[in-house]
Formats: structure tokens, C-alpha cells, sequence
């Protein structure tokens, strides 16, 4: 399979991903409309951990037209995906945005919260919520970017885990960036899920519905699109939290 990533991130050139863990053979798995879920964990196998990813790159003007040229050649000649990316041209980008990777939570005992560092709400791994958000990458394209890490072990006492993306500062525009989040399951899958067909002016994003089904961990794509923040996407899902306005931790 290829990276959906791999294909934003270079302008359209999509280059053949191949990761080793343990050994094996990983690749990227793209959630669609079309195919929407994924299994994170085997029966029996609930351990470890899994982490998800937020990376993005801002495009320039030109990259509107040119992301839809290579899209459709691709559609209609697949192998053209393997030769060199065409030239079509170039412009200064458009200013960079701030996204935010976030969880919402519901475990079993109906303990039900946020991890995100607005708030410095970041979790704890090794205790309830058993969600942990490490760093706030503002730039979306650094190998030390914004990861949530899940901890497996405790995998039986989750009920649902929604992760979404939301733009704290700057102006809503995911139409000016390509987004992907990706969750990288324990055996070392990439499942990745685009943002696509944003909504103009929209400053937040449901991703990922992440729940138990017959003793497995499975993600369903969702990609919804709000106008708010977490406010809305709570009512949206019906998680119903009482929200206040909160600020990101002073960095030293």
C-alpha cells in the first residue's frame, strides 16, 4: 500500500512506504467513506500501546489545482502514482495555522473527560484515563510532532475514545492545509485518515471513533466537520461535559 501521507507531504509523489517492527512488514492503510473501519487489536492481544499522530503541511496557492490534477491522473492511470511529480508551478505558501490533536474519553465506570493541552489537560498513561498527550507541535511536519499515546494494557475499560482535531489560534483553514492523523497500532499498522473535504470555516474535526466490538479495539472514520470547538463536537457525540474557555500552558 502507499502513504497518503507520503503523497501530501510530496506534493503529489506518492513514494512506496515500508516500515520493519518485529520483523514483519508494515504499511499505511487509508480510512474512506468507502472503507471506514479498522481493527487496532486482536482478540486476546489487547496490550501495548498505540499512538496517534497529527501531521500536516500548509499548502501554497498553486497546490489547490495541482492536489486535484494528481489526484484525478491517478484515478485514471494508477501506475502514474510510481513516475516523477510534474512541475506546475510555484508561489509563496499561505501563513501556517495551529492544530491541535485531542481525545475525548468515556471509560466503563462512566468517568468521562478531555486530553488535550488546552487547559494542560495532557492525561496520564499509567493511571485512568490511560491517555497520554505528548508535545504541541505548531508546525505540523517535525519527526517530535503531537502524539497521543493510548495504553493498551487497560484496553478492557474503555467505552469509546473520539480523537479530533481542532484549531486553537489562527484562522480556520483546513482547506489550506493537508492533514493527516495516523494511528499506529502495537503489531506497527498505519492506519491513516485524511482530512479531507473541509468545510470552509469550520475549526474543528471528529477524526476517529475509537470503541470496543466482539472483544477488539476498532477505529471508525468520521471526519465531521464543526464550526466550534469542543463544545460543539460534545454535543455532536454525546459526550455532555460542561465546557468553560481554557488556554494552552505558557511555554518556558
Amino acid at each position: 500500500m502507499v502513504s497518503l501521507w507520503s503523497y501530501w507531504r510530496d506534493g503529489g509523489a506518492r513514494r512506496q512506504k515500508f516500515d520493519t517492527v518485529g520483523g514483519l512488514s508494515s504499511y499505511a492503510v487509508e480510512l474512506t467513506k468507502r472503507s471506514p473501519t479498522a481493527q487496532l487489536t486482536a482478540e486476546g492481544s489487547e496490550t501495548g500501546t498505540l499512538r496517534v499522530d497529527l501531521s500536516w503541511r500548509m499548502r501554497a496557492n498553486s497546490d489547490f489545482g495541482a492536489r486535484n490534477h494528481g489526484l484525478s491522473r491517478a484515478l485514471r492511470r494508477p501506475m502514474d502514482i510510481f513516475k516523477p511529480a510534474e512541475i506546475l508551478g510555484h508561489s509563496q505558501g499561505v501563513a501556517s495555522i495551529d492544530l491541535d490533536l485531542a481525545c475525548l474519553y468515556e471509560l466503563k465506570d462512566g468517568t468521562r473527560g478531555v486530553v488535550q493541552s488546552l487547559g494542560g489537560l495532557l492525561g496520564d498513561f499509567n493511571a485512568a484515563p490511560y491517555i497520554k498527550l505528548s508535545g504541541d507541535d505548531r508546525f505540523g511536519g517535525t519527526a517530535s510532532g503531537e502524539s497521543l499515546y493510548v495504553n493498551l494494557d487497560h484496553a478492557e475499560e474503555f467505552k469509546r475514545l473520539l480523537v479530533f482535531v481542532y484549531i486553537y489560534d489562527g484562522v480556520p483553514a483546513f482547506d489550506r492545509a493537508d492533514v493527516v492523523v495516523t494511528l499506529v497500532s502495537a503489531d506497527g499498522k498505519n492506519i491513516e485518515i485524511g482530512l479531507v473535504d473541509p468545510v470552509p470555516n469550520a475549526r474543528s474535526c471528529a477524526v476517529a471513533m475509537i470503541e470496543p466490538r466482539k472483544g477488539q479495539l476498532v477505529a471508525r472514520r468520521e471526519v465531521r466537520y464543526v464550526y466550534g470547538f469542543q463544545s460543539e463536537i460534545d454535543r455532536l457525540y454525546g459526550w455532555g461535559m460542561a465546557w468553560g474557555r481554557g488556554a494552552k500552558p505558557t511555554r518556558t
